[in-house]
């Protein structure tokens, strides 16, 4: 049987199929690109997401980091602070004490006895450290009278002890403004020995200082060897 030429309703019919075929290929290649698009939206949704959550978090590390350095140097400033205080009030306590060492030797000169024997045995131990045969007593002038009693007791106690005779010259040409004592020049003039009370005081002191500081406020936190 011949084919025949379709007529205008087939034609029609043939036609919609196809427009119906491409509208359905169209919606579907659209769906596709649709969920093509949302997944990668999602994906560089998911990165900005990411790259700023980093950057929130690197940026609250830094701020963290910076308070918490903020705080150490400002507690080190505080802890500074308070240990330059302590140290403060500690050396303030240490002065007051020497003061008060220096009021008592001034007082010690006022004993006329205690004075006199203090003098004779700072004489002998001065004699005892030169060892010459002559020496030269240097004392205040308001003292020169009193030391001048104690010479001759002074040799005989040397010469007890040493087995030498020493010849003294007096001299009073230290300051009235010292608390007392001698200095004792050798004879040969190159050895000094300054007994002074001032002067014993200073040494004690110097020499005493470490004891005194750990009978006081005890041992020190930060020093680790002693000997």
């Amino acid at each position: 049987m011949a084919s025949r030429p379709l007529n205008d309703e087939e034609v029609l019919s043939e036609m919609n199929k196809m427009v119906a075929f491409i509208k359905q290929e169209a919606l579907e290649k659209a769906r596709e690109v649709k969920v093509k698009a949302d997944e990668e939206f999602a994906i560089d949704k998911a990165k900005l997401v990411k790259q700023e959550q980093q950057a929130i978090d690197a940026q609250f590390e830094k701020k963290r980091k910076g308070a918490e350095t903020a705080q150490k140097i400002h507690q080190s400033t505080l802890t500074n602070k308070s240990r330059l205080r302590l140290l403060h009030r500690r050396e303030e306590h240490l002065q007051s004490l020497f003061a008060s060492a220096r009021a008592q030797i001034s007082r010690l000169a006022n004993d006329e006895a205690r004075y006199v024997e203090f003098l004779e045995r700072v004489i002998v131990q001065g004699l005892l450290y030169i060892l010459e045969p002559s020496a030269t007593v240097c004392v205040r002038a308001k003292d020169k009278t009193i030391v001048a009693r104690t010479l001759d007791a002074a040799v005989k106690t040397y010469n007890d002890i040493s087995g030498r005779q020493v010849a003294l010259e007096l001299d009073a040409s230290l300051s009235d403004e010292l608390a007392g004592g001698v200095k004792l020049v050798s004879g040969s003039r190159r050895i000094t020995l300054n007994n002074t009370l001032d002067e014993r005081l200073r040494l004690l002191e110097d020499r005493m200082l470490p004891e005194i500081r750990y009978d006081l406020f005890g041992p020190n936190g930060n020093r680790k060897f002693y000997t």
